[in-house]
């Protein structure tokens, strides 16, 4: 039997465990990524395992998220993230160089090597060739120091596309196809590995707005092979030499196999408000349109926005129609303004705003009031985008651009004529914003502003768990719900003791009192808890103000993990039915939990309705060990003891 490509990059980094789906395995990570949102918690971690220098092939430092500088926290965070980065062997791309992922894609990345980074949207890299994970920053710090990371041997999915993409017909539209599919936790425990006829005729940058959805799936990572097609880019690039053909073998097998046909694909929308929640853009009649945005790591490139700039050239945006450009990175930036495709843009009434992550994750742009808001985005989270009562949709650059003139939601095939980008034979490369790492570390001082306050750290598992349900929560809870992450509170993500007072508050405004008034306790919630961004701000913030636990009926992949290295118990209704009796405030107790979860089944008894709840714990020995410790800096300081 033949191997797909994944099983082949994956054997190749393969440290302990073996490939069978289900069981944990250890892989060698040869690249990270860090941003400025998570890569000051992250650094701050890795300073602590007292290490002087990364021991990766390559570790980048990345600033694109928290670029509004109201106050000194932000450039407090840059200032630290600089300094600690060139000190420790990091490459630091500075504010305005671009995006994490579409530069990683540019600069860095090479196809067949892991990259772990704390970002979900990191499978990104995919559209390389690599295996390329988000994680918690915990995870990455470890992964800096040389540690083996963990996952569960995924299941591979095997989409095999054949066709070719018709006029105004995207990648985005392939990507929200699978997401109607299988739907945000459909990919849970996979990888989707994308094969066929289909793969040739689609460039490097819409192989990664395929692979960063990926995200949106709950996969563990998505990539494609590694051809001719990238060979070009990276010629283009200037890296051709990182270069290698990488392919499943001819007779690979694989879990699951899904076939889309491209030809008979149509422009298609993540309706309000979930990325699968997908109609037919044809078939919606009269959404006027109040604003748009273009940019984020899906749709950003510079193919991207040359056919945007194509079509906007000589018209005008409507006039109830804000429209707002993001280039993915600083190469795209000037590229465009050097063949004149910017002016277009502005000439058309867009406004430019910075190569950063901008309003994909609330950091300006907030909608008005009940407003409706195209975004060439990745996610449309209730309250994402800044303002409650919006609605997002998620489209293709081609859609959003035609959308922004005629005012309203239009099916870009009935306008215009047919539009190419070629992909050009050599990119602009010029990396006079990244920073090296210093040739004399010990000169470099790192700089650490008032804003960052200490990480906190759980203590070992007691005998005796008990607390109160603090809040209950539906289906697909996402990470913005559990700690916001706003153009407010983006300054204060290494300051934990503030956020506090905002986790869960989209959900209920009294969760932070709740916990602080009782001395902490318990979280219910539905499926799919904690799905969306790598943060693990979601872990860390409920573990300062006392959580000891999640109950559940099943969690996203990242938090879970997130979870228990923050040392808080995830843990899985047997019967879902129990989700429905329990009810907040009541008292539960966890009795003999040291023994208890030293195995699969915890009983949970409600003291105050006198019941009992059968729950799984889902974790493998190494994280069963992490709970134990009271998390996974404590494990680490236990080991490193003896």
């Amino acid at each position: 039997m033949g191997l797909n490509l994944t099983q082949k990059i994956l054997k190749e980094h393969l440290v302990e465990g073996k490939m069978i789906p289900g069981e944990e395995i250890g892989i060698r990570i040869d690249q990270t990524l860090t941003q400025d949102s998570t890569g000051t918690m992250a650094y701050l971690q890795f300073q602590a395992m007292g290490i002087d220098k990364v021991k990766t092939k390559r570790s980048v430092a990345y600033i694109d998220h928290n670029m509004l500088q109201q106050g000194f926290e932000n450039a407090d965070d840059h200032k630290y993230i600089q300094t600690v980065a060139h000190k420790h062997g990091i490459y630091f791309s500075r504010p305005g160089n671009g995006i994490c992922h579409q530069v990683h894609l540019e600069r860095f990345g090479v196809p067949g090597e892991t990259l772990l980074g704390s970002d979900s949207h990191t499978p990104t890299a995919g559209g390389l060739g690599m295996i390329a994970i988000g994680a918690g920053g915990l995870d990455v710090a470890v992964a800096m120091g040389g540690g083996t990371y963990y996952i569960t041997m995924p299941k591979v999915v095997n989409v095999r596309l054949t066709g070719k993409l018709q006029p105004f017909v995207t990648a985005k539209d392939i990507i929200l196809e699978l997401l109607r599919r299988l739907t945000v936790k459909g990919g849970v425990g996979k990888v989707i590995e994308y094969t066929g006829d289909g793969v040739k005729s689609l460039s490097v940058p819409e192989r990664a707005t395929i692979t960063n959805m990926g995200a949106e799936l709950g996969a563990t990572t998505s990539i494609f092979p590694s051809d001719e097609v990238t060979r070009a880019f990276l010629k283009a690039q200037k890296r051709e030499e990182v270069w290698k053909e990488l392919l499943p073998d001819e007779d690979a097998e694989y879990d699951e196999v899904i076939e889309i046909n491209l030809d008979e694909l149509e422009p298609l929308t993540a309706a309000p408000h979930s990325p699968d929640n997908v109609k037919k853009v044809s078939e919606l009649k009269d959404v006027k349109v109040d604003q748009v945005a273009i940019g984020s790591c899906t749709n950003s490139s510079y193919m991207d926005l040359m056919k945007v700039a194509k079509i906007l050239k000589g018209k005008t945006v409507h006039p109830s129609v804000s429209l707002v450009i993001a280039p993915g990175s600083k190469q795209v930036l000037t590229m465009l303004a050097q063949n004149g495709a910017l002016a277009d843009l502005i000439a058309a009434g867009a406004r430019i705003l910075e190569s950063g992550c901008g309003p994909c994750i609330g950091m300006g742009q907030a909608p008005a009031s009940n407003a409706i808001s195209l975004r060439t985005f990745n996610r449309n989270f209730k309250g994402r985008c800044g303002t409650a009562s919006a609605s997002v949709y998620l489209v293709s650059p081609e859609t959003a651009a035609i959308s922004a003139i005629t005012g309203k939601l239009t099916d870009p095939r009935t306008i215009g004529e047919e539009i190419s980008v070629e992909m050009p034979e050599e990119f602009i490369v010029d990396d006079n914003m990244i920073i090296p790492p210093a040739d004399d570390p010990d000169s470099v001082e790192v700089i650490q502003g008032p804003n960052i306050k200490p990480f906190p750290i759980n203590t070992p598992l007691k005998d005796e768990v008990t607390g109160k349900v603090l809040i209950k929560v539906e289906d697909n809870i996402t990470t913005d719900h559990i700690m916001p992450s706003n153009a407010k509170l983006l300054p204060f993500r290494s300051n934990i003791p503030y956020l506090a007072e905002f986790c869960l508050t989209p959900c209920n405004e009294e969760f932070p009192k709740r916990a602080k008034e009782n001395g902490g306790g318990f979280i219910v919630g539905g499926e799919n808890y904690g799905q969306g961004s790598s943060r693990e701000h979601a872990a860390l913030v409920p573990l300062y103000l006392g959580v000891k636990g999640v109950l559940a009926k099943s969690f996203a992949r990242i938090h879970k993990a997130n979870l228990i290295n923050s040392g808080i118990l995830p843990l899985t209704f047997k019967n879902p039915e129990d989700y429905d009796k329990i009810q907040e405030f009541d008292e539960l107790v966890i009795e003999n939990a040291v023994e208890q979860v030293k195995g699969d089944t915890v009983v949970v008894k409600n003291k105050t309705q006198g019941t009992q709840y059968e729950m799984s714990l889902e974790v493998s020995e190494r994280e069963r060990q992490m709970l134990l410790a009271g998390g996974k800096i404590n494990l680490i300081k236990q080991q490193n003891a003896k």
